[in-house]
């Protein structure tokens, strides 16, 4: 996670004091702090922690995600998709809200709700039920836009596996983070197969499935 200009949380501290004390954006402190030279970053609610701790790892890689995302959604052809996903990209900041804070840090309502969850699976749903799309693995690379759409899928993948670290080390998670990643990872692998199917590409890996449909390799 080294190496980023900004780590998410001075973006995230950042981004809410504007939304919420309707600061000016002159009167934000710079990007560079300073703070993090000695390898230590601050949560949400000011406590200070390793760069390498397993909540920073997991909303960094969160932040990540979001970044793989926005670079799909720059090359997808697709109004409807790209919509999606930046819709998508603006309910990570949630997420990595929520898992840079600490749970003695939390105040009021949870910053991910059931109905952001829901809202993946209707989508999911409607790409399932189009006639055609492919219902087996796939093999990434039978376009650029579908391709990218497969590295975010993968860090989806891979935020998904940090986040559970983190509960296993008995860190309070918020449920809907973890079922929002899982089934973020189901759409995003959609979205790559709805882009290939509209434009007539052939991504299958099997020219014969076997097992039942959508027996996902991931």
């Amino acid at each position: 996670m080294q190496g980023y200009a900004l780590d998410m949380t001075v973006r995230l501290e950042l981004w809410m004091t504007q939304y919420h004390e309707g600061q000016d954006r002159e009167s934000f402190m710079s990007i560079a702090t300073k703070r993090g030279d000695t390898g230590q970053t601050g949560l949400i609610g000011g406590s200070r922690v390793s760069k390498a701790d397993a909540r920073v790892e997991a909303y960094g890689t969160v932040d990540e995600l979001n970044a793989a995302l926005g670079l799909a959604r720059s090359l997808c052809p697709d109004e409807s998709i790209r919509a999606a996903t930046e819709q998508i990209q603006r309910t990570l900041f949630s997420v990595g809200a929520s898992l840079a804070t600490p749970a003695e840090s939390r105040k009021g309502a949870a910053v991910l709700s059931a109905a952001d969850v829901d809202n993946l699976t209707e989508q999911v749903h409607r790409i399932e039920s189009v006639e055609g799309i492919l219902s087996d693995w796939s093999l990434p690379g039978a376009q650029v836009p579908s391709s990218a759409f497969e590295v975010a899928r993968t860090v989806c993948r891979r935020a998904e596996r940090c986040v559970v670290r983190l509960a296993e080390d008995g860190e309070e998670v918020q449920p809907e983070v973890l079922a929002y990643l899982n089934r973020l990872s189901d759409l995003i692998w959609l979205f790559g197969r709805l882009l290939e199917h509209n434009a007539g590409d052939d991504a299958r890996l099997r020219d014969e499935p076997k097992g039942t449909r959508w027996s996902r390799a991931w």
